[in-house]
């Protein structure tokens, strides 16, 4: 049951974000058995609403600043970071230069991480009232 207070939160937000903030109270979070059962019963449309987020896919670190998730940023950017100076370190120890398709294959998953994780994040900081630094709670 919806507090007061959530609905007045939710009456200053889009229809796309109402949409996904009510789904993610009914059915919890990405991680949980209840989501992922919902999630099969969705048509496609309804998926990627819920699951992918564009701007945060093409915009990445600047979309979760304007969105306030500025804890949650640079924690991302700081895995992101470790992830390609570990990467930089191990082709160099192999005598090997970074190569571009593995540089671009990362550039791309660190996207699709950014878009497929800043909906449920977002829920967590406006309705949860949680806006820490783990950029991996789901």
């Amino acid at each position: 049951m919806e507090t007061t207070e959530q609905i007045k939160i939710r009456s200053e937000y889009s229809g796309k974000w109402k949409e996904r903030f009510e789904f993610f109270d009914v059915y919890g979070a990405p991680s949980s058995k209840s989501f992922k059962t919902a999630m099969k019963g969705l048509p496609f449309k309804k998926k990627i609403l819920i699951c992918q987020n564009f701007m945060a896919f093409f915009f990445g670190f600047i979309y979760l600043f304007v969105l306030g998730l500025w804890k949650r940023n640079l924690a991302m950017l700081g895995v992101v970071t470790l992830m390609y100076i570990a990467f930089i370190v191990g082709f160099a120890l192999m005598g090997m230069q970074f190569p571009a398709t593995v540089e671009r294959g990362l550039g791309i998953g660190v996207s699709i991480w950014y878009g497929t994780s800043v909906n449920y994040a977002y829920y967590l900081k406006e309705v949860k009232g949680y806006n820490g630094w783990n950029p991996f709670k789901y």
